[in-house]
């Protein structure tokens, strides 16, 4: 396995756990702490996004 399938699961990955951690926000925690669990699938798909960017330049 090469870096590029490397960071290729790493973004799938972090893009499933994104919608997750999103759904638990919407489904959930319907107070407060729903929008912590939004931020941090917001996070989530900010760093796949990164991942994604690295995978031809690395």
């Amino acid at each position: 396995m090469n870096k590029n399938k490397v960071l290729a699961w790493a973004t799938g990955i972090m893009i499933i756990m994104g919608l997750l951690i999103m759904g638990l926000a919407i489904y959930k925690y319907d107070d407060v702490a729903g929008w912590g669990f939004a931020a941090v699938g917001v996070g989530f798909f900010a760093n796949a996004w990164v991942f994604n960017a690295l995978k031809g330049r690395m």
